[in-house]
């Protein structure tokens, strides 16, 4: 299945005892016939989605909780609210969660996607944190063109209530599968820029500064003693026989991978305290 799907990690070679054979990382959403709808995939199999983003690929919309973390901002005529989906608004390492903006203008006003011309300023969003949360690149919705034969110019905008979402995640400098949570929780800023206009005059440009407390949550493992002691939350189901088992599959698919991989082991180990040394 890996191999249809064309996800095979071709840069392990077949002697890398443990590792060959694994996909790279990333999901596939199908339809009752199997059709790919949406996917996902990330550089590092430390970042995965969570389980929300993946429904909302499958529905093609957003189910936002009620009960996540959420600001709201009211301006002059714009309602700005910032809430975070996945994980019930929590931060865990490696899981991508989304910062959903949302936009809703009076009836008769629009705002501006980019580009624009000098002078008017398009929407735009930035998620702000401490050392450690990841923010990835904004995701707007279409635009709409606009005809202002004042200019003479037509512009993108955006008609109507329209979310902006921004993926973002935790990595290892902020919550860590190797030691329990230095915090409970930690505050985003989220600043969101934008000037709205009706079809003769706009308004000023305004950025609304919208602050969210998000909590750190641990991770899930296995009951196995390399991940117990850490101050995870250790799973009661007993991964060891099949730990067990990979491990004679693989020295007997490929004996001198298995010490390859524990020689390359330890040569990692010896680099990494080297540079935690010279790094005193």
């Amino acid at each position: 299945m890996i191999r249809r799907f064309g996800i095979l990690n071709d840069r392990i070679e077949p002697g890398d005892a443990f590792l060959y054979g694994v996909p790279y990382p990333g999901a596939y959403v199908t339809d009752e016939q199997g059709r790919v709808i949406a996917k996902s995939f990330h550089d590092t199999y430390k970042k995965r989605d969570s389980p929300e983003i993946l429904l909302d690929a499958a529905l093609g919309r957003v189910e936002l909780d009620a009960e996540a973390p959420s600001a709201v901002a009211v301006g002059e005529d714009v309602r700005v609210t910032a809430a975070v989906r996945g994980g019930r608004g929590s931060l865990r390492q490696g899981i991508v969660r989304k910062l959903l903006v949302r936009f809703e203008p009076s009836p008769g006003l629009h705002l501006y996607g980019a580009p624009v011309p000098e002078g008017m300023v398009p929407t735009s969003v930035t998620l702000e944190g401490p050392e450690g949360v990841v923010a990835l690149e904004p995701v707007f919705p279409p635009t709409k063109p606009l005809r202002l034969p004042g200019i003479d110019a037509e512009l993108p905008v955006f008609d109507g209530t329209f979310d902006v979402e921004v993926p973002f995640y935790a990595d290892g400098r902020l919550v860590s599968e190797t030691r329990p949570l230095d915090a409970e929780g930690v505050t985003l800023t989220v600043l969101a820029r934008y000037q709205a206009c009706d079809d003769e005059q706009c308004l000023l440009p305004r950025t609304e500064r919208l602050e969210i407390a998000v909590p750190l949550d641990v991770v899930d493992v296995p009951k196995l003693g390399m991940h117990r002691g850490h101050g995870q939350r250790e799973g009661r189901y007993d991964a060891s026989p099949h730990l067990r088992r990979m491990l004679l599959r693989s020295v007997r698919q490929s004996p001198l991978g298995f010490l390859r991989f524990i020689g390359k082991q330890v040569r990692l180990e010896l680099a990494a305290r080297r540079r935690r040394r010279e790094s005193r």
